[in-house]
Formats: structure tokens, C-alpha cells, sequence
């Protein structure tokens, strides 16, 4: 991705966001230049990898497949092995119309989803077999605390206010409804950690290689590494 599109996402996504009334921590917006004046105090940002990310999943076409993501809290596989350690995770998401996530599940993270507010979330889903395929079987999950039951591939569909339990091992593919709407998207969760937990059906690249045709408007929690010495 260019650095560019990036920028522009992060830009449209603000706007969507207080559009919502939807609030992100200070360091949602500081610029390279505040990170590189940064100290220690600041390493847990870093370190649980909360901020700004961004994929288009190796396809180059954002704007059909492609998330804007912000980790808002986050603990650590680490603090998973802790009696009193931060096993949670909370994120805010934005799906434009017929942009899709492509199918994945998680190994260890539980996760709700939440529709926000925008247009309507539709959620395909699939059980895994044991060697990771997609399964010709009934999917159960709850929406709301209700038990709902979905035949293989099957959808439902999140209006604002509805939320979905999703349990480890279920593939899920999402997307905002053509004609309702871009959908802001909350995720509470187990500790989240996307350079390992995460498992493709299709071939996919999480993480873009950014080809840097303009400075970073807001680092994305990628980019520490490059701008916050204690990263």
C-alpha cells in the first residue's frame, strides 16, 4: 500500500469516528515527531501494539478488500499465563460498503463483535475441521445472548446495536452491506496478537508493505519499531 492511501484512510476514518461520537485515546493522533519525543512511559503502547492498523491482505485493492483498525486496549500472551494478568482486548473497526475481510479465524482469541453504528454488518461463517478446511456443518453461535443456528456459509446480519459471540476456531468473513452504509465495528476480546494468531483460508498478507511516497500522517502500531526508540 502507499503510504498515501494509508494517510487517507486514517483521515476518513477520524472523520467517521466523531461523526459516531465515537472517541479514540490521545495518542490516536500524535505524529511521528511526538513518538520520536517520547520515553519509557510510553512503552506499553508499543509493547501490547495498541494504535492504528491497516491491511488490504496482500490483494492491493483496498477499497474491496481491505480493514481500517484501532487496538484501544490490548494485553499480552504473557499476561494470558498471569492469575491477575490483562487477558483482554478491545478494538474499533470500520468496514467500508462491500469492502471485505477476507476468511479467518483465531486460535486462542474469543472475540465479540459489535455494530457500532453506520450501516449493517453481514458475517459469513463456517466450523474448521481439525486440519483447518472449512466444514460442512451447523454453526451455533449467540447473537445478543440468543442462540442462533446457521447452516454452512451462511450469513447473519448485525444492525446497529447487535452483537456477535465468535469462539476460537471459527471462520469468519465480513463486510458493510452495499447501499446501508460503512459500519463502525467494535471488538471485545481475548488478548489480541495479529502476527500470530491469526489463520487465512485464503492466501492473505496481514501486514502491507507500504511504499512511502509521503510522510506518515499516524504511525501505525507497525511502524514503532522505526520511530519510538524503547519500541
Amino acid at each position: 500500500m502507499k503510504r498515501s492511501e494509508i494517510n487517507r484512510a486514517i483521515r476518513d476514518g477520524l472523520a467517521f469516528l466523531r461523526e459516531c461520537r465515537f472517541l479514540l485515546p490521545p495518542f490516536a493522533v500524535w505524529t511521528p515527531e511526538d513518538w520520536q519525543r517520547k520515553g519509557e512511559e510510553c512503552r506499553e503502547i508499543a509493547r501490547c501494539q495498541l494504535g492504528w492498523d491497516i491491511t488490504d491482505f496482500g490483494r492491493g485493492k483496498f477499497r474491496e478488500y481491505g480493514l481500517l483498525m484501532f487496538t484501544i486496549r490490548n494485553g499480552t500472551f504473557e499476561e494470558l499465563k498471569k492469575e491477575n494478568g490483562k487477558i483482554y482486548a478491545e478494538k474499533i473497526l470500520i468496514s467500508e460498503e462491500d469492502q471485505i475481510t477476507l476468511t479467518h479465524f483465531h486460535y486462542q482469541k474469543m472475540e465479540d463483535i459489535i455494530n457500532r453504528g453506520g450501516g449493517d454488518l453481514s458475517i459469513q461463517l463456517w466450523n474448521s475441521t481439525p486440519d483447518e478446511k472449512l466444514a460442512d456443518t451447523e454453526v451455533i453461535v449467540w447473537i445478543d445472548g440468543v442462540r442462533t443456528r446457521v447452516p454452512p456459509a451462511g450469513s447473519i446480519v448485525l444492525k446497529p446495536g447487535d452483537s456477535v459471540c465468535l469462539p476460537q476456531r471459527l471462520y469468519h468473513k465480513f463486510w458493510a452491506r452495499k447501499g446501508t452504509g460503512k459500519v463502525l465495528i467494535g471488538e471485545v476480546s481475548r488478548v489480541n496478537d495479529d502476527y500470530v494468531d491469526n489463520k487465512f483460508f485464503e492466501e492473505a498478507g496481514r501486514f502491507p508493505k507500504i511504499e512511502e511516497d509521503e510522510p506518515p500522517l499516524h504511525l501505525l502500531y507497525d511502524d514503532y519499531k522505526k520511530y519510538y526508540r524503547y519500541a
